[in-house]
């Protein structure tokens, strides 16, 4: 890596320029999402900010250049003397110590950058199972498969735990790092629906192979799943709301993330009320019902900021449009959870239920049948718009560079599948349920490509590398060297 030779003054005023604000630890300067909340009161930069910057740094390069027509040309210093690398801009950005021009990294240090992330591929394997276990036409060895993405979803979950944990660990500045981080945090949540994953697997292929002790501790993981997921859906959001101020130009889909633990208990709560008894099976949906709700909701609120995005910035770059999938899933998770609930609605309810029990349950159905149906277009038409996105992406030499992101392709449109099922049971229309046979086909494909690709990246070291992941430096390594050049 060439050094970049400057002036011993321009030295000196850059170093300043760029540990401006920024905490020290062990005498490197902290990142800036790692400072504490509200200390330096930073933003993002825009592309304007860059536009801006250039222009300035051009101006004063004439001003100079006016001023010194009848002086003598700057002598330029040893380079010995006054030397500016881009390894040291590396060091001043990032909290790392590594030359990212290094082939090889010890374990420890690619341990460092195992993510919130690695979580969405946990939720998408556990999506697979799911879907497997809903789709309407069953053959011998169905259930088989769907036993075998369960287990080996449970097996990636206790790794992601272990490899996460490992990396606090080994590094414990990270920890406060990866909620502090500005694009990280936003997938914290993952680990909360991964974990409702795997209780909402465990419903659907354990509790009839076990006895009532399973019931009755899935009933308990119920409701604890709940409460963290409402204490990590509005405690990421809360610390986003706190910590930075947002421009329009850097909305994507993935502001909706940290709402989904919450979007997967309605479903969950769909399942376990067919197998509990009417009293729990009750609180059960209720409670299912009302933070679906919430869920749905405030993900209603992030799309129309999406669509405004849309409207004014065109689509996103090539490498976010991954996370336009994202926004399937609310509503998908949405309608599935409450067709299921609608559907076990009469049996868990008593003669005296609002007056009368039985005609109370069927009007409840009907209106979650045609609403649903409403809320089911809206994902598949968001299903459409994102795929039409990456045409362009396709047509690109080279293609679109691999992050955990691309996980979602996968899991939230296992909602969408979930969801095209539920409502060709409720209209009774096979034509519906086979489309989502066949969308099962080519999501089960598209999780051993992901999956495939996946392997493929650590390998080439596209992620588990400095500045590859989410954890890397917001502000951006590239943008402060090109100031300095």
């Amino acid at each position: 890596m060439k050094p970049v030779q400057v002036d011993l003054q321009e030295q000196e005023k850059t170093r300043d320029e760029l540990t401006e604000g920024l905490e020290v630890h062990h005498g490197i300067p902290l990142p800036r999402h790692m400072s504490r909340p509200g200390e330096d009161g930073w933003r993002t930069p825009t592309v304007h900010d860059y536009e801006r910057e250039k222009r300035n740094t051009v101006e004063e390069e004439h001003a100079s250049n006016d001023g010194r027509t009848n002086e003598q040309p700057a002598k330029t210093p040893p380079p010995s003397a006054g030397m500016l690398s881009l390894q040291s801009v590396v060091h001043l950005a990032n909290l790392s110590r590594i030359d990212l021009s290094l082939e090889r990294l010890h374990w420890r240090e690619r341990i460092r950058h195992y993510t919130w992330t690695f979580f969405t591929m946990t939720m998408a394997t556990g999506g697979i199972a799911n879907v497997l276990h809903t789709v309407p036409f069953r053959f011998p060895g169905l259930y088989a498969i769907g036993v075998i993405f369960f287990l080996f979803n449970l097996i990636l979950f206790i790794i992601n735990v272990f490899m996460i944990s490992l990396r606090f660990y080994t590094f414990p500045e990270t920890f406060r790092a990866s909620y502090m981080h500005p694009s990280e945090r936003l997938f914290l949540p993952a680990s909360v629906v991964s974990f409702g994953t795997v209780l909402i697997n465990i419903s659907q292929y354990g509790l009839s192979k076990a006895g009532p002790w399973l019931s009755r501790a899935v009933l308990v993981m119920f409701w604890i799943d709940a409460a963290l997921a409402v204490l990590s859906s509005s405690g990421i959001y809360l610390l986003m709301w706190s910590t930075k101020s947002f421009t329009v130009e850097q909305m994507t889909p993935v502001w909706i993330f940290p709402i989904y633990p919450l979007l997967i208990i309605g479903p969950h709560a769909a399942i376990l009320c067919k197998t509990l008894s009417p009293e729990d099976a009750l609180n059960i949906i209720i409670g299912g019902f009302t933070l679906q709700g919430i869920g749905f909701l405030v993900a209603l609120m992030v799309y129309s900021s999406f669509i405004y995005r849309l409207m004014t910035q065109k689509l996103p770059q090539a490498s976010s449009r991954p996370a336009m999938f994202v926004s399937v899933g609310p509503s998908g998770f949405t309608a599935a959870g409450v067709l299921g609930m609608a559907d076990s609605i009469a049996r868990n309810v008593g003669p005296d239920f609002m007056g009368d029990g039985k005609m109370a349950a069927m009007i409840l159905k009907v209106v979650a049948n045609w609403a649903c149906l409403w809320i089911w277009g809206l994902a598949m038409w968001f299903f459409f718009v994102s795929v039409g996105a990456h045409w362009s992406c396709a047509r690109q030499n080279g293609g679109l560079a691999f992050g955990m992101t691309w996980f979602s392709f996968v899991f939230p449109n296992t909602a969408l599948i979930t969801a095209t099922f539920a409502v060709g049971k409720a209209f009774q229309s096979k034509a519906i349920q086979v489309i989502g046979c066949v969308m099962t086909v080519c999501l089960i494909i598209a999780w051993f490509l992901v999956f495939g690709m996946m392997i493929r990246a650590i390998i080439l070291k596209q992620i588990l590398w400095p500045q590859k992941g989410e954890d890397k430096d917001e502000v951006g390594i590239e943008y402060k060297v090109d100031q300095i050049k």
